[in-house]
């Protein structure tokens, strides 16, 4: 059980790290009041309903994971679509993933992960709940507006 639970997060930080220099920040919109009914399925069929071939990543009893891009639609981008063999392995997966910053769409057993106008996009066709991660790790993110945090380069 510790093994698989090192799995999730293992799995779940390394998509979040792809991620990061994709997500972006953007402002809130009217989208909530139109979301569809929340999409179920395999991977395969939750990335078909976006036009998305998955590239596989992980293909595990308990997470399959794989990496998304659409051009078609009213959005484009690259994205981390991640599906649950439990809850509970989907709960443990967003717990890891999100103390890394980023944007998630959250579905019953699957989750899309990417800069914010994607998943924006993707939730007017998939539904689910958008969600975001750590405001620590997000500096641009919502959770920070009026905060400290400020955009600039480190040198090294």
């Amino acid at each position: 059980m510790s093994l698989t639970r090192k799995r999730l997060v293992g799995s779940a930080v390394g998509a979040v790290a792809a991620l990061l220099a994709l997500t972006g920040c953007g402002s809130a919109d009217d989208a909530e009041a139109a979301v569809p009914k929340t999409a179920t399925g395999t991977l395969e069929h939750i990335a078909g309903e976006v036009g998305c071939k998955p590239d596989m990543q992980t293909d595990a009893d308990t997470i399959r994971q794989a990496l998304c891009t659409n051009t078609d639609g009213d959005f484009d981008g690259k994205f981390v679509l991640a599906t649950f063999a439990t809850d509970r392995g989907q709960a443990e997966w967003l717990a890891g993933a999100k103390d890394y910053g980023g944007y998630y769409l959250v579905g019953r057993k699957w989750v899309a992960v990417g800069e914010k106008k994607t998943v924006n996009g993707l939730q007017g066709t998939l539904g689910g709940e958008m969600q975001e991660g750590s405001a620590h790790m997000n500096p641009g993110g919502s959770h920070n507006n009026g905060g400290t945090h400020t955009s600039g380069s480190h040198s090294g």
